[in-house]
């Protein structure tokens, strides 16, 4: 049905949009948090943080550990340098999707839908619907596969366990959007804690994780690496958070004028750029982990979560150590459902100007990530989940384009941003990012048709 409530956007006639009147995005939370005029900075930053941490959930979902126990067992250190240049990617698209959610009060979904003609539009919709099947199908086999460590529980039953957790969602939801936040911060702490400790008792080579940093050629030249690395890079940036970022920034009740566009920009790039480190973190210690415990010592196949799991404490001599890893494992992929109704539905109402109830929408964007997860446990049982895992963050990446460009294109122009349109410096980082992006997955697409060619 179409949305037509009374508080319909109006902008001026030369704002660069073809469609002017829009409606707020995420209409039920929307401008509820209020900011205070007295609050000093920290106060403040206090309450303009949450959204970031919302978006840094799917940054370190079940997926980015598939593609890193990879990485590491199989290469040790050195794509350490692919996960710093994704999240540095992150940090500054996030930056811009609060931007342009907070100076045109319209979300990435809204502004491509206000400015695309209608088969584009669909285009970019189906697109960003694969992306999110493909998150939640990694979400779903990473539940799963930490009930099984924790409780025993078969993966398959695992599966369709995560169906119920719409139910956590809906709760979370009536509650308010500062309890969903504050969920989710708990849970990154857990996850974040136990790495923490993994990395202690795993005692990497220092010098070593430090040159990890450092970009290598044979990343690019080598295939097997290329694959991971498009992997990482597909589970780091994720091209639904920047939908659901450009959305939940608006949750914020800033002034609407140039003076609190501005303040609501700045502390809207920190709340992201903090969360992001602490996704930084999370991911190269799973890689280190990953690394220290296993390359190191000639296991260069470890890409099963469960082999990780098994072989963590009687390599590392810590008992805890796969006790640990299994828990982060769960609270990673409970913390990454917790956003993927709000994405979702952002999407839909966006592109579509539609809206249906949050929890259908939930339920069948997991039905349809469950149904492959079942098929494939069923008959490949745990190898075939962990190929699904990393294929999921290839197909994740294989989408990103489709939404960092036209993210570029509005923020750079000047008819839609006004005084606050992207700096040159701004523009050359954003389009340098969107160029890599792209030739990283023409490369990948190369060589796999030259691999079926032959």
């Amino acid at each position: 049905m179409e949305i037509t409530p009374a508080n319909l956007k109006e902008p001026s006639e030369n704002d660069g949009w073809k469609r002017k009147n829009h409606t707020p995005s995420l209409a039920e939370v929307h401008g509820s948090v209020p900011i205070p005029k007295h609050f000093g900075f920290w106060r403040k930053l206090l309450a303009f943080s949450g959204p970031g941490y919302l978006v840094a959930v799917g940054y370190m979902d079940p997926g980015n550990w598939a593609t890193d126990l990879a990485g590491g067992s199989a290469f040790g250190y050195s794509l350490l340098s692919v996960i710093l240049l994704s999240n540095l990617m992150a940090i500054l698209l996030q930056a811009l999707c609060a931007k342009l959610g907070i100076v045109t009060g319209r979300d990435l979904a809204q502004a491509c839908r206000d400015h695309y003609s209608k088969p584009v539009n669909i285009t970019l919709w189906i697109l960003c619907e694969i992306a999110i099947c493909a998150c939640d199908l990694a979400e779903v086999i990473g539940s799963a596969i930490a009930l099984n460590l924790l409780f025993g529980i078969p993966l398959v039953w695992g599966v369709c366990i995560t169906a119920l957790d719409v139910l956590m969602v809906m709760y979370l939801q009536g509650k308010g959007f500062r309890y969903l936040e504050a969920l989710v911060i708990a849970l990154m702490l857990t996850i974040g804690g136990c790495f923490l400790a993994e990395v202690i008792f795993s005692r990497p080579d220092v010098k070593a994780v430090l040159g990890g940093f450092l970009p290598k050629l044979e990343i690019i030249k080598n295939p097997e690496m290329l694959y991971i690395a498009i992997g990482i890079l597909g589970a780091t940036v994720m091209p639904h958070n920047l939908y659901l970022h450009s959305s939940i920034v608006q949750t914020r009740k800033y002034e609407q004028n140039a003076g609190g566009k501005r303040e609501a920009i700045r502390f809207a790039t920190i709340d992201s750029t903090l969360a992001l480190m602490i996704a930084l973190f999370i991911n190269g210690a799973i890689l280190v982990v990953s690394a220290a415990a296993f390359y190191t010592r000639g296991q260069h196949n470890v890409a099963e979560i469960q082999d990780a799991y098994k072989l963590l404490s009687p390599t590392l001599g810590f008992t805890m150590a796969s006790v640990l890893f299994a828990v982060a494992l769960l609270a990673s992929g409970q913390n990454s459902t917790l956003t993927g109704t709000l994405a979702g539905q952002i999407v839909m109402e966006g592109f579509l100007n539609i809206r249906i109830r949050p929890w259908l929408r939930r339920l069948i964007t997991r039905l349809i990530a469950i149904v492959p997860a079942v098929v494939v446990t069923i008959i490949y049982g745990e190898s075939g989940t962990a190929k699904l895992l990393v294929l999921s963050q290839v197909i994740l990446s294989l989408q990103l384009s489709f939404a960092v460009i036209p993210l570029v294109i509005f923020t750079s122009d000047k008819r839609k941003m006004g005084e606050f349109v992207n700096a040159l410096w701004v523009k050359i980082l954003a389009w340098g990012t969107a160029g890599i992006i792209v030739l990283l997955n023409v490369k990948y697409l190369w060589d796999k048709i030259l691999e079926w060619l032959k």
